[in-house]
């Protein structure tokens, strides 16, 4: 009793989430593991949300001198990494691998290799504690992660921005899911990292060290107005609720050339007016994501998928973390009546907590353990759930466009 009572101190100092202020004991435990992109992370949470002990081993620093992830420096980080953030995970939460009940780890999709780092230790671990293993979708690990914070029903829409990813889902389970949408090219935290790097933000001092979304979205907040470039809204006549980025990414290209040309800019120097670039391109981003958004919203409602008590938008994955670009959401989701929620920070990008919760979210609804995972089971690429583009394409839904700028300021 003396243990749990410290345990429930610790908990509370430390401000981590409790749901539920039950006995510690009759909770179910679960170790889980990511290494699917460049991000070695481990947690160990219980049944009601609590944080037990976390690692995460981040790569950023090391890869924002590539101006994104180079998968070999990934894999040999992971592969030094793992055996060290699985025994941090468990020190802090004074709990023994034999006493967790069933370890989660990341299966599908990311890169392949470091895929089976996490895979092949979480084997090793399986073998040696003789507990189960749940393989884990990375994007509904991201889908669900907010629900440890909030009573989210299902079901609910979800929106995933990442530097992989860019989905619009209806979550009607913790297995169940209607593809709403998806990129047509690259996902918005490549095309940011990618913009970022060709302005050279990495060459202003305090962006040198943060990766390139994060970048464009600091150097933002420096802007006087966001207004001062214009961006053709993607793809505004395809009725559906797909995203296509690459045509942003081309055009402020154009803009920063004709930008040092008028300004003579060589080499490592950088356009004045590259604050507002920055506001008026991440402006755009957040429009084209809102736009579709309220499309699914719209969708939803005429099929009755998604009835009153159950108007709720989650926005997750490392995107999300974009202040402005979070707050272009609820802008739709105050315009249509819902809810908007995301995890915190440290939750929507890639992490050990939400693997972990995942497992947890699939234990309570009695999905298949299993003793072994082959490598025929590790895919890089992975749907996410059961695809239903067509359907909303022949809705043929008008929405007219919410422009985000009306509405937030810098």
């Amino acid at each position: 009793m003396a243990f749990i009572l410290r345990k429930c101190v610790k908990i509370v100092k430390s401000g981590l989430p409790i749901r539920n202020v039950r006995d510690l004991t009759s909770r179910k435990t679960i170790l889980g593991i990511e290494t699917s992109c460049d991000d070695t992370g481990c947690a160990v949470v219980n049944s009601n949300g609590v944080i037990l002990g976390e690692s995460l081993y981040s790569q950023n620093l090391i890869h924002v001198r590539y101006g994104g992830v180079n998968p070999l420096v990934a894999y040999e980080l992971h592969r030094n990494n793992i055996e060290l953030a699985v025994k941090e995970a468990l020190d802090k939460s004074s709990i023994k691998i034999e006493n967790v009940d069933a370890i989660a780890v990341t299966t599908q999709p990311g890169m392949l290799i470091n895929l089976k780092v996490g895979v092949k230790y979480a084997k090793y671990l399986a073998k040696l504690s003789g507990k189960p293993l749940i393989p884990i979708h990375h994007m509904e690990a991201h889908a669900l992660a907010a629900r440890m914070y909030e009573e989210i029903p299902f079901p609910f829409l979800v929106l995933l921005i990442s530097g992989g990813h860019c989905l619009l889902a209806l979550v009607r389970d913790v297995d169940d899911y209607l593809l709403l949408g998806k990129s047509l090219d690259n996902p918005p935290g490549e095309i940011m990292d990618k913009v970022a790097r060709r302005m050279k933000l990495k060459n202003i001092a305090e962006y040198s060290k943060v990766a390139g979304g994060r970048a464009i979205e600091l150097a933002a907040l420096k802007a006087k107005d966001m207004n001062s470039f214009e961006f053709p809204l993607p793809i505004v006549k395809s009725r559906d609720c797909n995203f296509s980025f690459s045509g942003l990414k081309d055009s402020v290209i154009r803009k920063l050339l004709k930008k040092e040309s008028e300004h003579g800019v060589m080499g490592d120097e950088i356009i004045p007016e590259v604050h507002e670039l920055c506001a008026s391109f991440q402006c755009a981003i957040a429009e084209h994501l809102a736009h579709r958004t309220e499309r699914a919203v719209v969708f939803c409602e005429q099929k009755k998928l998604i009835t009153e008590p159950n108007r709720n938008i989650v926005v997750s994955g490392g995107v999300a973390c974009n202040n402005f670009i979070f707050k272009a959401i609820e802008v739709i989701g105050t315009k249509m009546g819902y809810n908007v929620f995301r995890p915190p920070p440290k939750l929507c990008t890639d992490n050990g907590i939400m693997i972990a919760w995942n497992g947890i979210e699939k234990l309570k609804k009695k999905s298949i353990l299993v003793t072994n995972i082959d490598d025929k089971d590790i895919h890089p690429v992975a749907p996410l759930g059961k695809s239903y583009i067509d359907e909303v394409v022949k809705s043929n839904i008008p929405v007219k466009v919410t422009r985000i700028n009306k509405y937030l300021k810098l």
